[in-house]
């Protein structure tokens, strides 16, 4: 399984999500400090979601 690395900021299309706040609040705590904004950790967290399901749809754990 991939790990999870916060991301530099990439160029990207403008896409309208909700997020529950206690999750916001956990993200801009987790990229404080860093220079990723919120959108590019997540699309990050997706990348690595999608690379998980691939990986269970092709018999690995």
């Amino acid at each position: 399984m991939r790990k999870f690395k916060i991301p530099k900021n990439p160029s990207s299309t403008n896409k309208s999500v909700r997020f529950p706040n206690d999750l916001i609040e956990e993200v801009e705590t987790a990229i404080r400090g860093t220079d990723c904004t919120f959108s590019a950790f997540v699309v990050e967290a997706v990348r690595v979601a999608l690379d998980n399901l691939r990986e269970d749809e092709d018999g690995g754990t």
